[in-house]
Order: C-alpha cells, then sequence, then structure tokens
C-alpha cells in the first residue's frame, strides 16, 4: 500500500497508481532481484534452448524495441513503456516468467520482482543463449 505522501503525490499528477509507479518506480532506484521464485515450474513445457533472436518485434504491434520473451510459450510481445503486450499477455495467460531483449533482466509478474537470472540454475541457459544471441559471445563469468 502507498504511503500518504507519495498517494497524494500520484493524486496530484493526475496519473493512476498503475502509471504512476512505472513513472516513478521505486523512490530508492535500487532493485534487488529474487534469487528464487515459486512460478518456475511454467518453464519445463517451453524448450528454451531455441528462442527467437533478440530484434524479433512484437507479435501483436511489430514494434521493434523494448520486446519481451515468455518463457513459458516463447511469445515475443513488447513492454509496459510501449503497448504493454507482454503485461496482457501474463494477465490472460498466468505465463509469470519473461526476459527483456533489452537489458537481458528476467521479470516474474507474479512476484512483482525482477529474477537473478544468473543464480537461479533455470534461468541461467536462457539467459546465457540471449546474451549470446544479442552480443555474439557468451556472457562474462560472474564475480564469487
Amino acid at each position: 500500500m502507498a504511503s500518504s505522501s507519495s498517494q497524494s503525490r500520484q493524486e496530484e499528477s493526475g496519473l493512476s497508481e498503475e502509471d504512476y509507479d512505472l513513472i516513478h518506480g521505486s523512490e530508492s532506484g535500487w532493485v534487488d532481484a529474487r534469487t528464487s521464485c515459486n512460478h518456475l515450474s511454467s518453464l519445463s513445457a517451453a524448450d528454451l534452448t531455441h528462442i527467437p533472436t533478440p530484434n524479433t518485434p512484437c507479435n501483436t504491434c511489430q514494434h521493434p524495441t523494448e520486446n519481451w520473451l515468455c518463457l513459458s510459450c516463447k511469445e515475443v510481445l513488447c513492454g509496459r513503456f510501449v503497448n504493454r503486450h507482454m503485461l496482457h499477455h501474463f494477465r490472460q495467460t498466468n505465463h509469470s516468467v519473461a526476459l527483456s531483449f533489452s537489458d537481458l533482466s528476467v521479470w516474474c509478474f507474479s512476484c512483482d520482482a525482477y529474477l537473478d537470472a544468473q543464480v537461479i540454475h533455470q534461468l541461467r541457459p536462457v539467459h546465457q543463449l540471449a546474451y549470446i544471441l544479442k552480443f555474439n559471445q557468451p556472457p562474462p563469468l560472474r564475480p564469487s
């Protein structure tokens, strides 16, 4: 629940709560990615060793950037700052986990949190593959 001061700033802006949160985000600006998630079971049905390339446009509106890969069905859809097709996809299908082709982050819509794809064993292979497809080289090793 929003504090009364942040709620009043949101009301003064004339934006919906969702749009205000999208624009202003967390007050601290720091994001701690989760190292576990209970919504990864849906990933088992998808073959994540073969994914579309990071330059794949949104399957719905053909927007070329800010696209996400659904890790349940491999649908490529645009993000919240474009036409929100991935968010609509989650709401219609309950496919919770998606990988951003922009920065290769992984988001769980159900947890409302980023997931650490380099730490979570189930996400590591798809993150590494997306990195190779985007940069033509393997990701750097993460310090221990």
